[in-house]
Order: structure tokens, then sequence, then C-alpha cells
């Protein structure tokens, strides 16, 4: 993955393991941690589950539902100011970001939310922190 210029990304940049693990086990002990440490931010967290096998008439529904959002990011947070964040494998190398994840993430940062690229758990975490102080300060 080449990271966007225009998107902060927060993790190791330098990190490099060919068998690190994949953004879905990332993800789950991102979700865990939320959980077992921020439980009312656990409770308004969402993943929008864009990818998967569908039938055509199943995705034409979704769609048509707003259920399917092409390049929606993978964690997202809804309040006053959102956190919108975009999930990859610790060494990015081996992962990829599709343009229209860019856009996403480009979209929801212009429309005033905190938005970021996180590489795997630890970066993550590192966002959500950086977000609740910003969003602490904007609450004083």
């Amino acid at each position: 993955m080449r990271p966007p210029k225009q998107i902060p990304i927060y993790g190791d940049t330098n990190h490099r393991d060919k068998n690190c693990r994949s953004e879905a086990a990332e993800q789950k002990e991102f979700f865990g941690i939320l959980k077992e440490h921020y439980p009312k931010l656990f409770k308004i967290a969402i993943h929008p589950k864009n990818e998967g096998k569908r039938s055509y008439q199943s995705a034409a529904i979704d769609s048509n539902l707003g259920a399917l959002n092409k390049g929606a990011s993978d964690i997202i947070i809804p309040a006053r100011l959102a956190f919108v964040c975009e999930m990859k494998r610790a060494d990015h190398t081996q992962s990829t970001i599709s343009k229209a994840q860019i856009e996403y993430l480009e979209a929801a940062i212009d429309a005033g939310a905190f938005g970021c690229i996180a590489l795997g758990c630890e970066g993550a975490l590192m966002a959500l922190e950086d977000w609740l102080l910003f969003k602490n300060r904007l609450a004083t």
C-alpha cells in the first residue's frame, strides 16, 4: 500500500513482517479492546460489511438501503466528531488501499470527521487516543 499523504496514518510505517496478522484479526482485537476498555464507544462503533459474496438481488437491496457504500471505512464511531478509520495490516506493504477507500476518508474528513488510516490494532488504538483527546478539547 502506498500511503496517501493527505490522510493521517497511525502506526509504524517502517514495520515489515510478511507474516503479520490479517486486517480481520487486527480489527477483531481492536473491537475486543474497545468492548473491554471503552464499553460506551463499543455500543455505537460499527464495521460496515461491504465485502463478501452476495447475490445480485441481495446486493441491490443492500445498496438501495444504504448498506453498501463503496469504500466505507472499517471502523466508524458516530459522535459529534465522528471517528472514521480505515484499518490495514501492521505491515502496510502487505495491504492495499483502493481509490474508493481514499475518497471515502477524504469525504469524511471534509465533512468534519476525524479520519485516518491505522496500521494494525496498535495504530487504531493510537488514533482512538488522539481522537478522544481532540474530541474532549472540543467539548470544553
